[in-house]
């Protein structure tokens, strides 16, 4: 039992606008890929929970949906999620784009952040992107008065620089305490939701920016052979028949090109061989129906 008070373990969220490096930064400091990524906003729509653990303690991370003002249900539900977790945390890392510019989507998750007394680390994410480095020090100053800072971090979660650095600053700020998961565990996510993920960002990769918002993947099958190869029967749901002719593409062209990409991935994931399987249904309005929304993963009372 000694042993265990000497360690830290807590948890920590990270929060931004949609498309800061959020999923880029978690995925790189836990050393492997769950959360998804991709270069179009709203890509994280739950709460997804990571472990990193090493001689120091543990730092479960918690990667929110950004906070950005609601269109419509889901988006509600997202805002919901993100903003809820700051009040469960031990720490809160901020990420921001490097600019001196402070637009109203960050005066409002400043707004959220000074309800709170938990420590937050700013971390300017991207420096990669910065031609003179000595702007970052106009960047650090621009953003140090809009809220009482624990620690401002410069750092790029794509090229790993400074990413040491700031998981040594969590620590700091952590209890100490007992671990809450054993020193294997990387997520709580079930399989079927990683599965679900990753077919999910290949569809954001791959489609047209106005379809993207409008997809939701579920997993109807996923059962192990006695041979060990794994099938997943899967659907992406979109809104329009329109959007099912271009997910679909010039003779399966576009699904076959996603499920090629994501089998791959999940195979990695799950270091086995996968048959997948996909299919395409509509499902109008999806994104403001509670009930579709609840069939889909995304349900208000988890919040």
């Amino acid at each position: 039992m000694e042993e265990n008070t000497q360690k830290k373990s807590g948890f920590v969220t990270l929060i931004g606008r949609p498309n800061v490096g959020k999923s880029t930064l978690m995925n790189h400091l836990i050393g492997q890929k769950i959360a998804i990524t991709s270069d179009k906003p709203q890509t994280t729509r739950n709460r997804i929970q990571t472990v990193y653990t090493d001689d120091r303690g543990q730092i479960i991370f918690l990667d929110t949906p950004g906070i950005h003002k609601a269109k419509n249900k889901l988006g509600e539900y997202m805002v919901n999620v993100a903003e809820h977790t700051l009040r469960d945390v031990d720490v809160i890392l901020w990420l921001v784009e490097p600019s001196t510019f402070i637009g109203a989507g960050e005066r409002h998750i400043a707004e959220q952040l000074n309800k709170v007394k938990t420590p937050i680390i700013l971390v300017i994410n991207k420096i990669d992107t910065v031609k003179n480095q000595d702007e970052i020090l106009t960047f650090m100053a621009a953003y140090k008065d809009i809220c009482d800072f624990a620690e401002i971090v410069p750092l790029s979660a794509l090229k790993e620089k400074n990413t040491d650095l700031l998981t040594e600053l969590i620590f700091k700020y952590l209890p100490y305490g007992p671990q809450f998961y054993d020193e294997d565990t990387v997520t709580d996510q079930p399989m079927r939701q990683i599965a679900a993920e990753l077919i999910r960002e290949k569809a954001l990769r791959l489609l047209n920016d106005e379809i993207p918002h409008g997809i939701a993947v579920t997993i109807e099958r996923m059962k192990e052979r006695p041979d060990g190869i794994m099938d997943i029967d899967a659907s992406i749901v979109c809104e329009r028949d329109s959007h099912k002719g271009i997910i679909i593409g010039k003779g399966g062209s576009m699904l076959k090109r996603i499920g090629t990409e994501a089998r791959k991935d999940i195979e990695r994931m799950m270091e086995i061989q996968v048959n997948l399987k996909l299919w395409v249904k509509v499902r109008k309005e999806w994104r403001d129906s509670e009930l579709y929304m609840k069939n889909y993963g995304y349900d208000g009372k988890d919040v």
